[in-house]
């Protein structure tokens, strides 16, 4: 593509130099620059893209895209234009042909429920006979293909390469997890959105938002940008009415809202359930008909997921009884609620909650299963919001007999001091440290900074009938400490432990 072409439509304040080159790429990041290709310069919180510029000239970029003006700088085209950033999704739109223009894209925001959200209305989707691909935050999948997430959602360029991609395959639907910061950064700012769908409403990412305030215009700006004048008129809002939130983005947007909850006043909603560690038994129940749904997935919190989905559904004229199968044929979401299997037959979940509300829902979850004590393994991510951590601390006092309070990715931080900052909450809510050399103990914390150790000391401590809950990473198969970046698995080091401690056992028995 030739780069007077690309660059059409533009607001182009100054260039220097040839603008009748041809374009075989485009990235925002120098290190990714290859022979031919476009670096575009963003200014971030921590980076500015115009310090790289001669780094991706050296590497081969043929042209700059900038907004700051910018002397000097010889061997490629230089483009100014007022925002970077902004001009970005245009850019990879055109070069990458407007792949999303082909394809329905389903939007999903909210706090927490995002991801099991897009599992169900994947399967449900899927059931009904659409092709289906998803961006989302364990990875970006279609048709056979499976790429390891960087980003929830990703940057322009990667978004409308996947898209590409995905309508060169056949892809009829597209779910995206948007994130807060995707749409703060103006990353979707383009796309033209058939569905939008609000899972939940509560405190994350402050390091980030100054406020809760902010943070909710952010999810909201999703909500704001739909056109009912698109998609013939079809495109609708997909709201959770028990959440407060939901009603507020009911009067923001422009379009027709389908609600869904628990409440009689919801369109779509749930009666009846019951919840075992089994899994979930319910009455799927919309205005012209109702449906008994069994699942294998835990968690009453789940509910509102496959109520989420199940409501998209509807709106794309799917039958019920094809929505329950789809909702039924879906066995676990990876880090979510998730089983592990292990030789001693214990109940170990993996949860992927990392905030005060989604880590008290998944321990109300658990806490009505628990035949014995919960266990529950769990930390904070360094260089985030601080003052989630006595929050989570209090919520997991509250609700578990046993806390090991442990290390999470402690990146630029001291593990020793994030967990002194949890430690508190745990106190607050009535549990008192605990021998560490004590074999057995039946309410309490322990402080044991190596996540390793924790896992496997939770697992020695546990008996038939208790849950042990290992929140805060679920799907990462990593932990960062500092710059470095280590493979680790929850649900692995788990079962290894259960095998240890397996083995220990049937020695002691000889």
């Amino acid at each position: 593509m030739r780069l007077d072409y690309l660059l059409n439509g533009q607001r182009i304040l100054e260039h220097r130099g040839n603008m009748d080159i041809e374009v075989k790429g485009l990235t925002t990041d120098s290190r990714k620059v290859k022979d031919g290709y476009i670096f575009i310069a963003l200014k971030g919180s921590t980076e500015d893209g115009h310090r790289y510029l001669a780094g991706a000239v050296r590497k081969g970029a043929r042209a700059l895209v900038v907004q700051d003006a910018e002397t000097g700088l010889t061997g490629a085209t230089v483009v100014r234009v007022p925002d970077t950033r902004r001009a970005l999704f245009d850019l990879a739109d055109r070069f990458y042909d407007y792949p999303a223009r082909h394809m329905d894209l389903i939007g999903i925001t909210g706090t927490n429920g995002k991801t099991t959200t897009s599992y169900f209305l994947e399967s449900v989707l899927r059931e009904a006979g659409k092709e289906v691909g998803v961006i989302g935050t364990i990875n970006y999948r279609f048709e056979g293909n499976t790429v390891e997430a960087s980003l929830t959602t990703p940057d322009p360029v990667d978004l409308m390469r996947l898209m590409r991609g995905m309508r060169d395959a056949g892809v009829t639907h597209v779910i995206v997890e948007v994130s807060s910061h995707s749409l703060d950064q103006g990353r979707t700012q383009g796309l033209r959105w058939s569905r939008a769908v609000f899972t939940s409403f509560s405190r994350d990412h402050l390091d980030y938002h100054s406020s809760m305030e902010e943070y909710f215009r952010a999810k909201s700006l999703l909500f704001d940008s739909l056109e009912d004048t698109q998609n013939n008129g079809q495109v609708r809002a997909i709201l959770n009415m028990d959440d407060p939130k939901g009603r507020v983005l009911e009067r923001m947007t422009k379009v027709p809202v389908v609600s869904y909850g628990l409440e009689n006043r919801c369109s779509v909603r749930a009666a009846d359930i019951e919840s075992t560690i089994q899994g979930l038994r319910l009455r799927l129940v919309t205005p012209a008909e109702e449906v008994l749904i069994t699942s294998p997935v835990l968690g009453r919190i789940n509910v509102y997921n496959m109520l989420a989905a199940a409501a998209t559904g509807l709106t794309y004229g799917i039958e019920l009884n094809t929505i329950a199968k789809g909702i039924q044929g879906l066995n676990s979401v990876p880090g979510r609620l998730e089983r592990v299997q292990n030789k001693r037959g214990l109940s170990v979940l993996v949860d992927y909650a990392h905030t005060p509300d989604a880590l008290e829902k998944a321990l109300q979850t658990v806490r009505e299963l628990t035949g014995g004590r919960l266990i529950t393994v769990f930390g904070c991510g360094g260089d985030r919001d601080k003052g989630k951590r006595p929050q989570m601390g209090k919520v997991a006092g509250e609700y578990s007999d046993l806390v090991m309070i442990t290390s999470d990715n402690p990146r630029g931080e001291d593990p020793g001091h994030i967990i002194s900052e949890i430690e508190p909450g745990v106190r607050e809510a009535g549990l008192d440290a605990v021998d560490p050399d004590s074999p057995y103990t039946n309410r309490g914390y322990r402080i044991i900074v190596d996540r390793k150790k924790a896992i496997r000391t939770a697992i020695d401590l546990a008996d038939k009938g208790d849950i042990v809950l290992i929140a805060g990473k679920g799907h990462e198969d990593y932990q960062i400490t500092g710059k470095s970046k280590r493979y680790f698995n929850d649900a692995e080091e788990a079962a290894l432990a259960a095998s240890i401690t397996s083995q220990k056992k049937l020695v002691k028995m000889k």
